[in-house]
């Protein structure tokens, strides 16, 4: 015969040592996430430091704008499709051509895949005595084209054809006082540095370099890779093969920083660089206040860049510097540029 054997009362300690430990992980959980956010602001404050913007100023005024705006309808067009690709980027060519600067020591400009537009209207408005252009072709032939301003004065130009990415520029040294080189560094496929080492050597000693391109910074990329719907690029598409067979696609966009970075490597300083929305786009709105709670900097976030860059003395630097090549490609070899 066996005893029966007492219970005893189900503890109360338990329960409380399971809510206790509950709340010690609420407030761990508390103190992580408040650990994170310090570390990713300060990481963020770090990055400033280490890899600052490049200046920036704002856009000129208006007015200014107006009246290049007027200027380019003004000019005469081949055909209808350069009046639509000159309507489609009348707000880009104003700002662009409001960044170029007077003429200077040679009284030459050149502008890079002209298509007639920025071209006559340095002449026409910025009284460059000389302006020459530059479009991809078979090396040593030459075009010459004619551009008119309300129907009455006449521009001429001669189109020197030659690849921007192998051949040597056919000008001599220290030529020019600007070179206008728009939409095209993202269309290269090569070596973009050659192209900047060339105009680098044409360009006279604090002669300006200036140049646009998409920014793939941009508010509307950010958007476009957190969606994860479709390609971040400004613009991504293909040309269309029947109707453009000829054209190149945007083989790569750059950030501001880089921007800054590739021309430092060929010797430029720039001197502004501010960006700006393209047309009417909405898209991206919101990524701004993400932005702003990650504590990350909302300038230069359009989706346009404007740059303009002044010669000097070239630094003794490998012709393929680590950006934006990749380094496992590069040679240790130490030159200077041409």
């Amino acid at each position: 015969f066996k005893a029966p054997q007492r219970r005893e009362p189900p503890s109360r300690a338990r329960p409380v040592l399971g809510l206790v430990l509950l709340e010690l992980i609420k407030i761990l959980r508390f103190v992580l996430s408040k650990l994170r956010w310090l570390l990713q602001r300060v990481d963020t404050v770090l990055t400033r430091r280490l890899f600052p913007q490049p200046c920036l100023f704002p856009p000129g005024d208006l007015r200014e704008l107006q009246q290049w705006k007027e200027l380019f309808l003004r000019l005469g067009v081949a055909d209808q499709a350069s009046a639509d690709y000159r309507d489609t980027h009348l707000e880009r060519l104003a700002r662009t051509m409001s960044i170029v600067p007077q003429p200077g020591e040679t009284g030459r400009l050149l502008e890079l895949g002209c298509y007639m537009q920025m071209a006559p209207a340095a002449h026409f408005q910025l009284r460059y005595p000389e302006v020459r252009g530059a479009y991809l072709g078979p090396a040593g032939h030459t075009e010459v084209k004619t551009a008119t301003l309300a129907r009455r004065q006449t521009f001429r130009c001669e189109i020197d054809l030659f690849d921007a990415e192998r051949d040597r520029f056919p000008y001599p040294d220290s030529q020019f006082d600007c070179v206008l080189a728009g939409e095209i560094i993202e269309h290269l496929r090569r070596d973009p540095m050659h192209m900047l080492f060339e105009i680098h050597r044409v360009l006279v000693e604090g002669g300006a370099l200036v140049l646009t391109t998409p920014n793939a910074a941009g508010s509307g990329c950010v958007t476009r890779a957190l969606l994860g719907v479709r390609n971040p690029q400004v613009f991504s598409c293909y040309p269309h093969p029947v109707r453009a067979p000829g054209d190149s696609p945007h083989v790569r966009e750059y950030t501001p920083f880089e921007l800054n970075q590739t021309l430092r490597a060929a010797g430029f300083q720039v001197e502004l660089l501010f960006t700006d929305r393209i047309g009417a786009r909405e898209e991206g709105s919101w990524a701004w206040e993400l932005l702003r709670r990650g504590g990350f900097d909302r300038r230069l976030r359009g989706e346009q860049m404007y740059c303009r860059a002044l010669r000097h003395p070239p630094p003794t630097t490998h012709p393929h510097p680590e950006f934006p090549y990749p380094r496992w490609a590069l040679s240790r070899e130490i030159r200077a540029p041409p």
